[in-house]
């Protein structure tokens, strides 16, 4: 992938290679702590920002508000409602930004309106439910 972004740089092979590298970055396992979920949120929020041309964009985007919503009940579990807030506000903030700019590119889209929903109704993306 590194050869990609080498050999054809500002190219949509070289988004999509810089796409792929990004699974090198991510957490095996969250253990229910903040730190990996928080850590990759701003991964794909930065390729995002540098990449707002890849055909990985909407991706990007939906795998960060992912996160966010997972960070909801993670935040919960530690007692920290203000951060929970937070996630949940920044979470919805990047799933309307996929549905704005991204409603007639494949499937991501529906997949943010779907993640809307859970958030509107607090439906738990994370963990256990405990109803």
């Amino acid at each position: 992938m590194k050869e990609v972004l080498k050999k054809f740089p500002n190219t949509k092979w070289a988004d999509m290679a810089a796409f792929s590298l990004l699974d090198n970055k991510v957490c095996g396992d969250w253990q229910g702590l903040p730190k990996c979920p928080e850590k990759e949120s701003e991964m794909y929020e930065k390729y995002a920002r540098e990449h707002p041309t890849s055909p990985k964009t909407p991706e990007a985007l939906y795998e960060a508000a992912s996160r966010q919503a997972a960070l909801i009940e993670i935040y919960k579990q530690n007692n920290d409602a203000g951060k929970s807030a937070s996630a949940k506000t920044k979470a919805a903030a990047l799933a309307q930004n996929i549905v704005a700019q991204y409603g007639q590119q494949g499937d991501w889209a529906p997949r943010a309106q779907r993640l809307l929903y859970m958030l509107d109704q607090g439906i738990p993306t994370y963990g256990t439910s405990t109803n």
